[in-house]
């Protein structure tokens, strides 16, 4: 599963507007409404806000990965930000979070949503390809460093610079 294929960078908000948990939340799901991805937003606002409030998806190293299954969602849905600066996701490693990524996915889906999270945070534990997500200053570079990553075995992807690239390190 490569993530690529549910991202756009229509979906990737640096900075969000939002201070506070439920209002990321809420923005990270207009996102995916505004660009077609969601039919019902305020149905999703509350599948994430209900799995929320049950357990913390603030799971460490400055990451959170708020997610929800409902209808309304036709195919895996994924929008991430950035928040201006790190917020309170009450993580369990007690850490604010520098990255939100919130996954949404059709209810018939369990399969296609556990391999998503399973994914980012396989992703995420790569602290060099972490601290560069925390370091970008836009969209565009979250979106490029994704592709960097995911798109060849670690070379860079055409178009990611050096400032983009996280592979072809030794």
């Amino acid at each position: 599963m490569k993530l690529l294929d549910f991202l756009s960078v229509n979906c990737i908000k640096v900075p969000l507007a939002a201070t506070a948990k439920q209002a990321a939340i809420e923005e990270l799901v207009d996102l995916l409404s505004a660009s077609g991805k969601v039919k019902s937003g305020s149905t999703l606002k509350e599948a994430v806000w209900t799995r929320e409030q049950t357990r913390t998806t603030g799971i460490g190293h400055g990451l959170a990965i708020p997610h929800g299954k409902c209808a309304g969602v036709e195919s895996l849905a994924i929008a991430m930000g950035k928040p201006a600066i790190p917020m309170d996701f009450a993580a369990i490693d007690n850490k604010p979070v520098r990255l939100i990524i919130l996954l949404a996915s059709p209810p018939d889906k369990t399969s296609d949503h556990i391999q998503a999270l399973a994914h980012i945070s396989r992703l995420m534990t790569m602290e060099e390809f972490r601290n560069r997500i925390y370091q970008s200053t836009s969209a565009d570079e979250i979106l490029e460093l994704f592709k960097s990553q995911e798109g060849g075995g670690g070379v860079s992807a055409p178009g990611a610079g050096t400032s983009g690239s996280v592979g072809g390190r030794p």
